[in-house]
């Protein structure tokens, strides 16, 4: 029996993204026993994953567990995360190990010089993936997997009085930076021109904003704050069509194969975080050819010229023929 561990320390998205890796490993190589390495914090977004034989978490700093992993001998490790912590556990464990590319400088061109076409048209899973093919495991074509136990499913029927099979649309408010979320304004036009249902989507530093358009928009149906994010994750399976900007919802929503229109602001889906394997009525929305886009891999606390253009110019009047 061989053991394998594969690291990645956060975030929902970005861990959402390694499942076909977790899969493929352990379908393809013979006796093989397949462990992860996360946060605490994001251990709901693997426990219920049938591929992964032990899930290994740690609250601030991997250093809490170094012991019990250096304890379980892994024969490889796969590094998806690879960064200084990354290194360093890879260091004390002190075996053969494979990380992906992070296309850092490429990312770099990108953001500084706006040298988009330097980004291989290529996905992140498609590079995660590629960390594996020495031990002679491929894509498997299936997408990504997220996995919800049954106590966690939420009936919208009794939370919101949906209707039994109505449509409605599962509206992300929420995000990691201002600079990726859709703005209040952007938000309330998108509301107007819904004909569904709209649930809205957050955590609980999104409560607020939920609250004012719940206020403005009777209609709306607010679930920030309340619900666990593999609850979220069941709303966003039993919804018709999902609106996020580059979050980890959009990338839940594309596991389970959901019509997304997934928004971008101050980011590019060049950098190979879109939605996975996406459907035939999937949409991107963005401002293309902005001269001040993208103005970082990540994003900031507000927008650095002020403007905000990448968001503010969106045009959502479409979602009003959604169906």
């Amino acid at each position: 029996m061989k053991k394998i561990l594969i690291i990645r320390f956060s975030s929902i998205g970005d861990i959402v993204l390694t499942t076909p890796v977790i899969r493929c490993v352990k379908s393809q190589l013979p006796n093989v026993e397949v462990h992860f390495v996360t946060k605490q914090a994001f251990r709901s977004v693997l426990e219920h994953n049938p591929y992964i034989d032990k899930l290994h978490t740690f609250q601030k700093d991997v250093s809490e567990i170094v012991e019990n992993l250096q304890a379980e001998k892994f024969d490889f490790v796969i590094d998806l995360h690879k960064n200084l912590r990354s290194v360093r556990l890879k260091q004390k464990l002190n075996t053969k190990s494979f990380s992906f590319n992070k296309l850092n400088v490429r990312k770099f061109l990108a953001v500084n010089f706006k040298l988009h076409s330097v980004l291989p048209p290529e996905h992140i899973v498609s590079r995660y993936l590629k960390t594996t093919e020495p031990l002679g495991v491929k894509d498997d074509g299936k997408g990504l997997d997220y996995f919800i136990s049954d106590s966690e499913k939420v009936d919208l029927t009794m939370v919101f009085s949906i209707k039994s099979n109505q449509k409605y649309v599962a509206l992300v408010i929420g995000g990691s930076y201002f600079t990726k979320k859709i703005p209040l304004l952007k938000l309330k036009e998108i509301l107007r021109y819904a004909k569904m249902p709209v649930v809205l989507l957050g955590g609980k530093e999104d409560a607020l904003i939920g609250e004012e358009l719940k206020k403005q928009f009777p209609e709306s149906l607010n679930a920030c704050g309340n619900f666990s994010i593999n609850q979220s994750a069941s709303i966003i399976q039993q919804a018709e069509w999902v609106i996020s900007s580059d979050t980890g919802l959009m990338h839940i929503a594309a596991a389970f194969h959901k019509k997304i229109i997934s928004v971008w602001g101050n980011t590019i889906p060049e950098f190979g975080m879109g939605p996975y394997l996406p459907t035939s009525e999937n949409k991107i929305l963005e401002i293309k050819n902005l001269s001040c886009r993208p103005c970082s891999k990540l994003g900031f606390k507000k927008c650095p010229k002020g403007h905000f253009k990448c968001m503010n110019e969106l045009d959502f009047k479409f979602v009003e023929k959604l169906n």
